[in-house]
């Protein structure tokens, strides 16, 4: 099984400003860390553009791509993204995937310039999903793109082309990983599987190191204008864990910005709310993002057909930009690279309602740094008498 590519040794950057947690139940007391400091002012400045985003392209893309939604002949329930967990696939088969990785027809500069023609001004990469696998030459794993027949850096041509044509470039980073030793699936009656990830205690600070050690990374080689979390859902993540990985970015570069989900959503606010498949029924009065699917999965799945037309794309942006958020509409490359032909045909089709009747988005005006929202203790209801 593929995760270290190199010894990693003492000499961990990340060390410097992470303490490791234990392992164990998700914590519901105040958190221990404290927060990076930024004043208004700041904030303000480094939140400009995506307070002023309108729309934007995010792109799920991984070895669940080359399955489609199939796993030995069977169709996967769900996200096609999930297939892992869907499929309970054993990560040494699971993995066996990455021999076959090959998206001859992936074409960085299309996907950009298809971004850009729509009308979308920044885009996010799943540079690493819950499978664990990486889009990028990792340092720290072999379970990347540089050991399929592949081989290309996904991340590097698609930063490259951001930069050609105008458009913010942003990587989504899972905070869960199927494929590391230090995690194995629960075994909770309620929720067994992959979803809620047991971290097994003597391996957590590896994990932690390894994770701090690729975040820093990606913010070194491809300098992203958004870092984009997920799955801080599982039990072990903690709120203090969050904050300090926050803070660890922030340190290594003043000006990225960061989405809610790198602590706990329901709590955590900083830099941006993330909405996802559903979003705010009024408007909201901080940064925030909606982020959808064009069919049903976020992944490429070979038999879902139930695509939203260009309308309902049109009213879906105008309905959140009123509310003062963004659309981060989803695109799946199938496992060729290419995206889907009806894919390609709704977000041009989209464009031309835009072009006929512009929307215009109503800009939050955040007066205070947003951050931890405390939550009021659950009361026990009175019994029925």
């Amino acid at each position: 099984m593929m995760v270290n590519k190199r010894l990693i040794t003492g000499a961990m950057l990340s060390l410097s400003i992470i303490v490791a947690q234990p392992s164990g139940a998700e914590t519901t007391s105040a958190p221990q860390a404290t927060l990076k400091k930024e004043s208004i002012e700041d904030y303000t400045a480094r939140m400009q553009w995506f307070a002023e985003a309108k729309y934007g392209m995010f792109i799920h893309f991984g070895l669940y791509s080359q399955l489609g939604g199939m796993w030995k002949g069977e169709k996967a329930e769900w996200y096609a993204e999930w297939i892992q967990a869907k499929k309970n696939i054993p990560r040494e088969e699971y993995s066996k995937i990455i021999k076959d990785f090959n998206p001859t027809k992936f074409d960085a500069d299309f996907l950009v310039q298809t971004a850009k023609n729509a009308g979308m001004t920044y885009l996010v990469i799943t540079a690493k999903h819950h499978e664990g696998f990486c889009l990028w030459d990792s340092k720290y794993t072999e379970y990347d793109v540089a050991s399929t027949p592949f081989k290309r850096d996904i991340l590097a041509e698609l930063s490259q082309a951001c930069k050609k044509h105008g458009i913010r470039f942003g990587i989504y980073y899972s905070i869960i990983d199927w494929s590391h030793p230090s995690q194995i699936p629960t075994k909770e009656m309620r929720n067994p599987g992959w979803k809620f990830t047991h971290m097994r205690e003597d391996r957590r600070e590896d994990y932690i190191n390894y994770q701090n050690n690729q975040i820093l990374e990606l913010i070194e080689n491809y300098d992203p204008a958004v870092l984009w979390f997920d799955a801080d859902w599982t039990k072990w993540w903690t709120m203090d864990d969050g904050i300090q990985l926050y803070n660890l970015i922030r340190n290594a570069s003043p000006k990225i910005i960061v989405n809610n989900r790198v602590a706990k959503r329901s709590e955590f606010e900083l830099d941006f709310v993330t909405q996802e498949q559903k979003h705010f029924k009024e408007v909201f009065p901080k940064y925030w993002e909606g982020c959808y699917t064009m069919n049903k999965s976020w992944g490429y799945k070979k038999h879902d057909h139930e695509w939203k037309d260009a309308q309902a794309v049109y009213d879906k942006l105008k309905n959140i930009n009123e509310k003062g958020g963004s659309l981060l509409l989803n695109v799946g490359p199938d496992g060729s690279g290419q995206v889907q032909p009806e894919a390609i045909a709704i977000l041009k089709q989209t464009a031309k309602l835009l072009e006929a009747t512009p929307i215009d988005k109503k800009i939050p005006q955040v007066t205070k740094v947003p951050g931890i929202v405390v939550q009021k203790p659950k009361t026990q209801r009175a019994k029925r008498k």
